[in-house]
């Protein structure tokens, strides 16, 4: 892992260690490269009521300049939530996520998280993505590799 990389997440450590958003927790971290945590949504959204879901995080050499990869994965009493953006397999499908347009050097693992939560917040949909099991077929492929449209339908 690159110093810079190294030293943005060591930071970033510490600061998750001196308190977190509320539904924002800290599972654990076998390195430096890939973290867990868990959030839950905190409003009244019946959907995701008393549930909390597990992230992982894969840092890349060039954090925080390109973004990690970010998926939901199932773990004891954790499930992959229903959601129109995120696929059963806990790929999310969200522009933060990319290191296209989406992504600034300024995010960091909690403000990635409460994004997530504000995504889950404001579904009303129990649902999956348009062609969800034909996505989750093409396996093998890095979260990197997937270019994901995004429509923006106010444009």
């Amino acid at each position: 892992m690159s110093t810079f990389a190294a030293k943005r997440l060591q930071k970033e450590m510490a600061k998750i260690h001196q308190g977190l958003a509320p539904g924002i927790f800290f599972v654990n971290s076998p390195n430096l490269q890939h973290w867990q945590m868990d959030i839950q949504v905190l409003d009244s959204n019946p959907l995701y009521a008393g549930k909390t879901f597990r992230l992982n995080f894969r840092f890349s050499n060039n954090y925080p300049i390109e973004a990690p990869e970010v998926t939901f994965i199932r773990a004891p009493d954790r499930e992959i939530p229903m959601h129109p953006h995120i696929y059963s397999n806990g790929i999310i499908c969200l522009d933060l996520l990319s290191s296209g347009n989406g992504w600034s050097p300024v995010q960091s693992v909690e403000s990635v998280c409460m994004s997530i939560q504000s995504m889950l917040t404001g579904n009303t949909k129990n649902e999956r993505p348009e062609g969800d099991e034909a996505f989750v077929l093409r396996e093998g492929r890095s979260v990197r590799d997937i270019r994901f449209v995004y429509d923006d339908p106010t444009v």
